[in-house]
């Protein structure tokens, strides 16, 4: 269930930086701001120029502040799929306390437990996910929180990445004067929303076919179990037209968007347009096939790869089928295509909310998302890879938007003192019963 207030959301993509505002309301999700800024300064998905990434990040936040009428501080951040990888973990612990009664400090240390391991020191934990926990051999839990117990398990995914992506990232964020609320895998978010629930129960393939790189994501038994990224995108089948058309890259990319299809055999060999060529002073006519044919050759190469990797781990014999998604799956025949290469099922999703119908919206939508409706153990598990000691229930009771780190972590030292502090309450209360005692025997004597 969303929690009311307004969350931002800033997915920072190769061809364009974009930002979402949505106001929660009844568990409502309301879109009030948007910011769409040209990109400079990644390329394939990844930041080579921190500088550049923050003048576009300014001028998106920009647009969605004046759009939205506020001024935005927090945002939900997504992170590429780039070297990624998913894994098993567990911990063990026996239960603190004289009552053994499960608290939000104990799942955090279990889930402390369950993150020890071995990592290379290129790479860091950049979450975790926890399935189920086993509370005195009792399995299936979710949350087990003020159940009463003696060891607790947690069984659960973690996921590495690359420190290099994740601190530039950070940098960029801190650098455009933002506070990272939280750093959300983008795939992760991504299958959450746009997959109904049987589909993330019995296996789906989601395809996010960006401007730089083609994201491939496997969702089964609920569970982002598989990513991979190829290092393909709607910029290269741009180049590609720009290459063999001899044409600009932005001629090119009007080309694309005007005239494209990437399923030549709907298309017709009477139908020409003109094309600017290098060179030459007077257009040159292009068939409508013949532009298709040069988008099928590229988008074919990008689901092929897709194909391998899903092949590798026989993904594409999941009952959801594909499902695909990203700016560049909006061209015509993208979906016809795909069926011909996978030899599934194959669909594709579009946003529904007014004015962001296209899915070069569906990533920065999906941590918006994301973002308002993790439940309140994933936050503390959350808090265990972060280092940041904060309670979930106070950090979002008393804002829309997350606070900053300093307030969650007054808030998690004083809910210790309370702790500390119960025996000593209860021993005040025996001690003003002896009185009462005593007051009555005084009388009665």
């Amino acid at each position: 269930m969303a929690k009311s207030g307004i969350y931002v959301g800033l997915d920072i993509g190769t061809s364009s930086v974009k930002v979402v505002v949505a106001e929660y309301i009844d568990n409502q999700m309301n879109i009030i701001g948007v910011g769409n800024a040209k990109s400079e300064g990644i390329n394939r998905g990844i930041v080579v120029d921190i500088e550049k990434t923050v003048n576009a990040i300014h001028r998106a936040i920009g647009q969605a502040e004046e759009k939205a009428g506020i001024q935005i501080r927090n945002v939900s951040v997504g992170l590429p799929a780039n070297l990624l990888e998913v894994e098993n973990c567990q911990g063990m612990i026996a239960v603190n306390g004289e009552s053994k009664e499960i608290t939000d400090e104990d799942v955090r240390n279990v889930t402390s437990a369950a993150l020890v391991r071995s990592i290379p020191p290129e790479r860091q934990i950049v979450a975790i996910i926890p399935q189920e926990f086993t509370v005195d051999g009792f399995e299936g839990i979710k949350d087990p929180r003020g159940m009463i117990g003696v060891r607790m398990e947690m069984f659960g995914l973690v996921y590495t990445g690359p420190k290099t992506i994740v601190h530039n990232i950070k940098k960029c964020v801190a650098n455009a004067g933002l506070i990272l609320d939280e750093l959300i895998i983008t795939p992760l978010a991504l299958t959450e929303m746009i997959l109904s629930d049987g589909e993330k129960d019995f296996g789906t393939t989601v395809i996010d076919i960006g401007g730089g790189q083609t994201t491939t994501a496997v969702m089964h038994d609920k569970q982002l179990k598989f990513t991979h990224v190829n290092q393909e995108g709607g910029e290269f089948v741009t180049k590609d037209i720009s290459t063999v058309l001899n044409t600009s890259f932005n001629n090119a990319e009007a080309l694309k968007i005007n005239y494209g299809d990437a399923y030549p055999e709907r298309t017709s060999e009477a139908e020409e347009f003109p094309v600017d060529v290098i060179g030459k002073t007077d257009p040159v006519k292009v068939s409508e096939k013949y532009l298709a044919e040069i988008i099928e050759a590229r988008m074919e190469q990008i689901f092929t790869k897709s194909k391998e990797v899903l092949d590798s781990i026989e993904a594409l014999e999941l009952p959801g089928g594909v499902v695909l998604t990203g700016g560049a799956a909006s061209l015509p025949g993208v979906v016809e295509l795909a069926q011909e290469v996978f030899g599934t099922s194959v669909k594709l999703y579009v946003p529904s909310h007014m004015g962001l119908r296209n899915p070069v919206f569906t990533n920065v939508i999906s941590l918006v998302n994301f973002a308002a409706n993790v439940n309140d153990v994933y936050r503390i598990a959350e808090s265990a890879v972060t280092g940041e000691k904060v309670t979930p229930t106070q950090s979002y009771q008393t804002a829309p938007i997350r606070q900053t780190s300093e307030a969650p972590t007054t808030a998690y030292e004083e809910s210790d003192e309370l702790d500390y502090q119960e025996p000593e309450e209860s021993q005040s209360g025996e001690s003003l019963t002896d009185k009462v005692k005593g007051f009555f025997s005084n009388i009665f004597d």
